[in-house]
């Protein structure tokens, strides 16, 4: 009798391929309350080398990390009336506190743009004050009604950045230079996922937002995953707030900002975009160890190659590992590394040590071979870019071959419910029929140009909308 695939098979059940995936290579678990989780060493490791990645850049960009308190006056919220609005079915509100009553309850952080304004008030007094840029590392809450972990938690670990400006033109330009240089740069070159870089319809845009910038990724199935997003909050919050600066010729004037974010949800967005019915696959560039050296059995001579050989990958710039629990099956081992998609996994074994080799596993093309050990230091940093780039080749080849140019509403129905992505002119679609395509679990991701960059305004001729069923 064969034996059960450790994981569902993805063609079987997508959802249950992913929820066997995180549980078995040990990113999270479900947490004590309903859409909480707790996030796992392996798969914090994986946010660390995410944020570390993504910090560099923010800095870069010429904002500076703060942090601003989890409890917000609920009367903050109110003050920008389409921002509440927004939140409202998602907020959690604490009513008690030290055993009374509160005088004025308060907001768990579903978002921080009214508590930043509070302080961007007094902080910008003079033009030269600006810009303002700020991101904080930091927990949120939204009442989730259908959780998922990494991908829809009431719960989850985000970057938020909040920036004010001068004008209206140099907070467009910044949040779309986050888009562009921080985030999409980000998610291709790092996470080796293939993205398309859009403007959100008004239906679909932030509250309290006058533009948003998105990000969309497709995920194993076919399904989309907005991965980051940039938005302009034009002069929303400043008004609310009361943020006023004194220009150059002596006039008081609203600031105009930004704000900005990216999520756990990419941990998520990792499994589902690379993951393979053998488990997880991590990018080279991401991943927190991206060689194992793995000792087949106990042998003195095998645990001081094993240790020597990760001390000269790490000499080398690889971020390498050794596993010596050879009271563990190297079987068990070995399927272990896989769900866990380690790039590359270095067996050494008695034999191999008699003949200088090693075996080579790449866990992202597949395969096995020998190899000279000596070789491997000079070897590994090319073959770990050489799977960098396969991986984000095949993102870009399943969204490219799954997406279809369609010309009527019937057709871009018929291809997001069949697992693909459709391209139709917004001029024939337009807010009615985006409205239509909700009754069939149908969203717009995203309006693009012809040439596929990001439109200017909602309306500018040519733009195309993107159409999928999304997480």
């Amino acid at each position: 009798m064969a034996k059960p695939p450790v994981l569902t098979p993805r063609a079987d059940d997508f959802p249950r391929w992913y929820q066997d995936l995180i549980n078995k290579a040990e990113l999270a678990d479900n947490g004590p309350v309903r859409g909480t989780m707790v996030i796992r060493p392996y798969g914090y490791g994986l946010w660390e080398r995410m944020q570390q990645e993504m910090d560099a850049r923010i800095k870069e960009a010429g904002a500076q990390n703060a942090y601003f308190p989890l409890f917000i006056p609920q009367s903050y919220l109110t003050r920008e009336a389409e921002h509440v609005e927004g939140f409202a079915p998602e907020l959690a509100v604490v009513t008690h506190g030290g055993g009374k009553e509160l005088e004025e309850p308060v907001v768990v952080r579903p978002t921080s743009e009214t508590i930043i304004n509070e302080y961007f008030s007094k902080w910008v007094q003079s033009y030269r004050d600006l810009p303002l840029l700020i991101n904080q590392w930091a927990n949120v809450v939204r009442w989730e009604l259908r959780p998922r972990v990494f991908l829809r938690t009431t719960e989850f670990l985000w970057q938020e950045g909040h920036t004010a400006h001068a004008s209206r033109e140099d907070a467009r330009d910044y949040a779309a230079h986050i888009h562009r240089d921080v985030y999409a740069d980000f998610m291709e070159n790092v996470l080796a996922m293939d993205v398309v870089a859009g403007r959100k319809t008004v239906r679909e845009r932030f509250a309290g937002a006058i533009n948003t910038l998105t990000l969309e990724g497709m995920m194993g199935d076919g399904k989309a995953l907005q991965l980051a997003t940039s938005h302009e909050l034009g002069q929303n919050f400043a008004r609310a707030f009361d943020t006023r600066y004194l220009s150059k010729d002596g006039g008081q004037e609203y600031v105009w900002q930004t704000s900005w974010g990216s999520t756990t949800r990419m941990i998520g967005a990792l499994v589902m975009t690379h993951g393979d019915d053998n488990g997880l696959r991590v990018p080279p560039r991401l991943a927190a160890v991206q060689v194992v050296v793995v000792a087949v059995k106990e042998d003195e001579a095998v645990l001081a190659a094993v240790h020597e050989l990760a001390d000269r990958l790490t000499k080398a710039g690889v971020r390498a590992r050794v596993d010596v629990r050879t009271d563990t099956p190297f079987g068990r081992r070995a399927v272990d590394w896989e769900l866990k998609g380690v790039p590359v996994r270095i067996e050494i074994g008695p034999r191999d040590l008699a003949s200088g080799t090693a075996m080579l596993v790449r866990r992202i093309p597949g395969g096995k071979e020998p190899v000279s050990v000596e070789s491997l230091p000079g070897l590994l940093p090319g073959v770990l870019e050489a799977d960098q780039a396969l991986l984000l080749a095949q993102s870009r080849e399943r969204r490219i071959s799954r997406t279809s140019e369609v010309a009527t509403f019937d057709e871009a129905v018929e291809v997001a419910t069949g697992g693909g992505w459709a391209r139709l002119p917004w001029s024939a679609l337009g807010p009615e029929g985006e409205a239509r395509l909700g009754e069939h679990g149908v969203t717009v991701r995203c309006l693009v140009a012809e040439d596929g960059s990001v439109p200017a305004a909602d309306d500018s001729p040519g733009n195309v909308a993107v159409v999928a069923r999304a997480y």
